[in-house]
């Protein structure tokens, strides 16, 4: 394994005109680290979800595809990545703790923390990052004003 600042087995991977998209609203330090681990990452990924507005996150708890009604996601701070295999979003596990591995190492060397719904007890979540609450207040929110 590399140093923090040197990839590990990049791909060339870039991030695709959608998932940009995705990314607007999400909290500057964290869409700064999704667009760093593309560098660290051997898995392609794409931007699945960023900021949510509360009708998404209703549906999403109607149909039990989330537990919370507070999610991150609703305040920019938590983002959905998505393994990018062959043209299609795939969901196979091993995939997920390759792209958190690469999500933590740009968060190490940003210095910010993250959390991987993967590493939660019930209803894990492998697509699922956050900026921990503790360091991240909603009263913090500052989104991405940064060019994409």
């Amino acid at each position: 394994m590399g140093s923090l600042s040197e990839p590990v087995a990049a791909g060339g991977f870039q991030l695709s005109a959608r998932s940009k998209e995705r990314l607007a609203g999400v909290h500057m330090d964290l869409a700064r680290i999704v667009r760093r681990a593309l560098a660290f990452s051997p898995v392609d990924f794409t931007v699945l979800e960023g900021r949510r507005t509360d009708e998404r996150q209703q549906l999403l708890y109607q149909s039990g595809a989330t537990r919370t009604l507070n999610s991150r996601h609703l305040s920019g701070h938590a983002v959905d990545l998505g393994a990018w295999i062959g043209g299609a979003v795939r969901w196979d596990w091993p995939l997920y703790e390759k792209i958190a591995h690469a999500m933590q190492m740009a968060a190490a060397e940003q210095d910010v923390s993250i959390e991987w719904g993967g590493d939660w007890r019930s209803f894990r979540d492998g697509p699922h990052f956050q900026l921990p609450w503790k360091d991240y207040p909603v009263s913090r929110q500052a989104q991405d004003k940064e060019t994409i």
